[in-house]
Formats: structure tokens, sequence, C-alpha cells
């Protein structure tokens, strides 16, 4: 298991609902030790390729040496390490020049494993139907799902069969947690703060998440369902951002939880809220309790709890 920058740092729940998860679905992990930075798509890739490549590499070559794929749970992650390996795999010449960088280092790059997204393992070695079997706490939220840029682009590089502009697979394991997938406009939009623009032009970046929390709140949402950190910090501290910055565009300041999709599936299965993190959830100071985790946690009032004990603010 690959954890990348952002969880670690920002999102350890993302993680802890991930193993959990996965121990309950038997999925073995193992986590890759000594691993740096994916590095970054929108970033590293655009000022020195080469390097890009070989630090991918270097991670991909730790992932060999366990003799196991490489799972992500980041967007920017899963499209950086996927890339990387299949390009490598198709272009022997890169490949070669890699190795020359990975020698002073005494690794190689093989080629002998897969990159995969939690969501891949998931939907397609998992899938939904055995998922299914284990929900025994099914959800009545209203969900807006947000795929993100680096899980579908580009199709000749990802697992997923489906028209990257209306897919299907995301919304249906959701779906089977008792949840309900709501449309809205501009769905497949990015979050705003991929490829650089969150750090080099904020406001921009809001503009975006702007954008889609009004198509979300018009839909009639509770919640925001996620599957990548960096989307997941773009929506939930991003609201607050977008309601000092736009104060005067909005109608009413946006509260919206966003949840990481194996939360939500946590949840479902009936595992403890707290071990998934939902302590920390939403990250928003001052928030009353809201709709949606009321509608929450009204499946677990067996654990006596006050609602508004599981709100935390940010530190």
């Amino acid at each position: 298991m690959y954890l990348g920058c952002v969880i670690p740092n920002r999102y350890p729940f993302i993680e802890a609902a991930t193993r959990h998860v996965f121990n309950a679905l038997n999925i073995g992990v193992v986590d890759l030790e000594g691993a740096s930075c994916c590095p970054a798509p929108g970033v590293f890739r655009s000022f020195d390729i080469e390097t890009w490549l070989t630090l991918s590499a270097r991670n991909i070559t730790k992932s060999e040496e366990l003799l196991r794929d490489l799972v992500t749970m980041c967007n920017g992650c899963y499209g950086t390490l996927n890339d990387v390996n299949q390009e490598l795999k198709a272009e022997p010449k890169k490949k070669a020049i890699v190795n020359e960088h990975l020698k002073k280092v005494n690794r190689e790059f093989k080629g002998s494993v897969n990159v995969r997204h939690i969501l891949d393992v998931l939907v397609n070695e998992i899938g939904l139907d055995a998922i299914k079997k284990r929900i025994t706490h099914p959800s009545s939220l209203r969900v807006a799902v947000h795929y993100g840029c680096h899980l579908l682009k580009p199709m000749n590089t990802k697992p997923w069969t489906e028209n990257w502009e209306e897919p299907r697979f995301f919304d249906d394991l959701v779906e089977i947690t008792g949840a309900t997938s709501v449309p809205y406009k501009d769905k497949m939009m990015c979050c705003g703060a991929g490829g650089g623009v969150r750090g080099a032009l904020k406001e921009v970046s809001l503009d975006f998440t702007r954008e889609k929390l009004i198509n979300m709140r018009d839909a009639g949402i509770d919640a925001i369902v996620v599957c990548c950190p960096f989307c997941h910090l773009q929506f939930d501290i991003g609201q607050e951002e977008v309601n000092n910055i736009f104060k005067d565009q909005i109608r009413v300041p946006f509260h919206f939880p966003v949840i990481y999709v194996t939360q939500l599936l946590g949840l479902a299965m009936g595992l403890d809220p707290f071990r998934m993190g939902l302590l920390k959830t939403p990250q928003v100071k001052g928030l009353p309790p809201m709709q949606a985790f009321d509608l929450l946690f009204t499946q677990y009032q067996q654990l006596n709890l006050h609602h508004t004990s599981l709100f935390s603010p940010r530190t």
C-alpha cells in the first residue's frame, strides 16, 4: 500500500478507514516502506520529465521487490505511478535511461507489477456483489460523487471500460451502501486543486470549487463522497475558503461533509465510526451538527453518543 504525501500528513483517517475496510473484505496489504512522493503529475512532469520518471520508477521498484502490485488511495499518485509504469514498460529506451539513474541507488525498474487505485481493487477484483453481501447498515444519504481527473484520464492507461465523460463504476460502488448518487451539473469537472493551480492561483482554484459546490447544492445533496485525498482537501478546507472569498456571491455558506469512499463503505458494513476516522469529519470549525451526519449516525445510536461530540475543530 502506497500512502503518498497528503494522506499521512493531512488525512490519516483515510488510511485508517481503508485498512479496516480491506481487512473486513480479507484484502491483504503490505506497507511500502521508504517510498517518496509519487511525484505529483501536474508539477514535476512539466519541469523535468526524466526526473519525474525516475523518482516514480524508484517507488515502483520497491513494490516489485515485494512481488506485489502497488495500490494507492490517491488519484494524483495513481496518475503518476500508473502512467510511468505503463510508459516504461512500453518504451525500452526510456526504461534504459531511467535504469541508468536508478543504478546510482542500486535499483532497477523491471516492469513486473501493476499500479492500481483502490477503486480498481474494490470494483474489478472484489466485485460489487461480494461487497454488497457485507452491507449491514444501509445508508440513506443523498451524495455527490466526485471522480476527479487523474482517476480517469488518460483513458488509454486506465482499466476502466466506460466512457470517461459518463462513468458509473464509482456511483455503483457508492449505491451498494444504500446511498443515492445524485446527478449534478458539471459532475466531471476538476475540483480545482490539481495541476498546481491551488498553489499558484488559489482564487482561480477556488472558483472551480465554488461552481461545483453550487451545482451540488442545487441537486439537493447531503454530503460529498471522494476517492482522492487532494480532492478531499479542496472540498473540505476549500468550503471554508470559498465561504470567505466569495461571501458576496453565494446565497448561504457551504457546510457539506466530505467523506472518503472507504469511510462510507465502512459505516455501511457496520464498522466502528471512530475507527473510520469520522471523529475528524467534517473538518470545518464551529459548525453545528448537520443533517447529513444526523442521517449517518442514526445507524449507530447504540453507541449512545451525542452527535455534537462527533465534530472536532481543525487543529
